[in-house]
């Protein structure tokens, strides 16, 4: 079952996500505080998670009940407490959901269709939830932030579980790598370029539209999807510099130059200016690397591996010192899997690396062999299996950090429910009838409930 009401945050998140959802109804089922609640902030979400298929328990109402008043206490506290909480940060959230819902959608002319508001009111509606979840997740951190777990806690949560419900796992791998990309060749980059040149002409005389052709031949692997369109923020420090400045200094509707970024050349195109933002469309192609190219590559790390093995280069210096790719340099080389963390399953490679791995035994260095990665871009790398768990039911001895982190959390969330259980009468509640009897109401409110 995939869990929907755990992080308090997320609330935000689903509630700016059902704004794109015109509501034909709606009443107040709540106050907490000064803050009310809405009937629609409960059936949107309901809404939102049929849609992707979550499984509801039959109380899922009650319990989304629950994190509403909960997320207003933990907000209205964290100001009566003076937390931190920015109004920089709040903008770069709006910002951020902003630039989401355009990319999903294609334009702010859609949004405004779909919602019945104009991007400025529709900026107005998520900037007060976006707020109320960062105090609300301020406040809690305050809470919990001397909350710690010790090896027998640790063990006491682990022989709880009954044994038929232990986690199983597959084979975890522990894996580095050392990525090289191939520089081009004169020919392949000027080859680029002039292609991109001529898309320009093309927009530029009206003989081609800029999204059929980002469409049909750009290299960036979203621009089959959004055909190369983005949303800048003049904020935003995520962006290649040169091609942001490019972006941002181009009137509407003008095609700049050709220019070179860490990805490759592109050509962008300014679909409109909003403030602080700036709608884009851009075709980018990536310069051929030759069998030549890819040679020196190898060639290259074949020398670093020599290093490796006979021990006079650690791996981590030779990562600061080889690898082209960015995020390697902090995290030494070790490549993290979805949840953050160095620990990877076979289902999360791609399956170029897979065969690699069978042959090696931990510790050992594979043979430099060339790839693609996720961008398209080739490239060659060194991979290092540092280690490979085999497939095992969960126990304390192996898994004792992921078992040690659902303890922690447990206790925590144990510490937050004393915290309503011994604060929860300072704040005034009223909630609708049919809400009153819901246990997970109870369980933090007991009786505080205003008729």
């Amino acid at each position: 079952m995939k869990k929907i009401f755990t992080v308090i945050s997320l609330l935000a998140v689903v509630f700016v996500q059902a704004q794109t959802k015109k509501i034909v109804a709606d009443k107040i089922i709540g106050v907490v505080g000064d803050r009310i609640m809405l009937k629609s902030d409960i059936d949107n979400q309901i809404n939102d998670a049929k849609s992707k298929d979550y499984d509801l328990p039959p109380d899922a109402s009650c319990y989304l009940m629950q994190q509403l008043i909960i997320n207003k206490m933990l907000a209205i506290q964290a100001e009566k407490d003076s937390l931190p909480v920015s109004d920089e940060e709040i903008e770069a959230d709006v910002d951020n959901r902003i630039r989401y819902f355009i990319q999903q959608y294609g334009s702010k002319e859609v949004i405004e269709q779909i919602t019945g508001k104009t991007i400025y009111q529709f900026r107005e509606e998520m900037r007060e939830p976006i707020k109320e979840s960062k105090l609300a997740t301020a406040m809690r951190g305050k809470i919990v932030e001397n909350v710690k777990i010790t090896p027998t806690e640790v063990r006491a949560f682990f022989n709880k579980i009954p044994k038929d419900s232990l986690a199983f796992y597959e084979t975890e791998l522990e894996i580095g790598e050392i990525v090289v990309y191939p520089k081009a060749g004169r020919e392949m980059e000027e080859y680029a370029q002039e292609e991109l040149k001529e898309f320009k002409r093309q927009v530029e005389s009206g003989s081609k539209k800029m999204e059929f052709l980002a469409s049909q031949y750009s290299e960036d692997p979203a621009a089959k999807e959004n055909a190369g369109l983005y949303v800048l923020n003049r904020n935003d420090n995520q962006w290649d510099p040169t091609f942001f400045n490019t972006a941002m200094s181009l009137k509407e509707g003008q095609v700049s130059r050709v220019i070179k970024s860490k990805f490759g050349y592109h050509i962008i195109q300014c679909l409109s200016k909003n403030g602080e933002e700036v709608t884009v469309r851009h075709i980018l192609k990536i310069p051929r690397i030759n069998e030549p190219d890819i040679k020196d590559a190898i060639n290259k790390l074949d020398t670093v591996r020599s290093k490796l093995i006979a021990g006079t280069m650690k791996f981590g210096e030779a990562v600061a010192k080889y690898s082209d790719e960015e995020n390697s340099k902090f995290t030494a080389g070790m490549m993290r899997g979805k949840d953050g963390t160095s620990i990877i399953y076979i289902d999360d490679l791609d399956k170029e690396m897979v065969p690699l791995l069978e042959k090696l035994k931990p510790g050992e260095f594979a043979q430099p062999t060339a790839f693609t990665d996720p961008q398209g871009k080739k490239g060659v790398r060194l991979i290092y299996l540092v280690s490979r768990t085999a497939p095992h039911r969960e126990n304390i001895e192996n898994d004792y950090s992921k078992i040690a982190g659902r303890a922690l959390e447990e206790k925590k969330e144990k510490e937050l429910q004393k915290w309503f259980i011994k604060n929860s009468n300072t704040f005034y509640v009223q909630i609708e009838d049919e809400y009153k009897d819901c246990a997970p109401i109870k369980a933090i409110l007991g009786n505080t409930v205003k008729n």
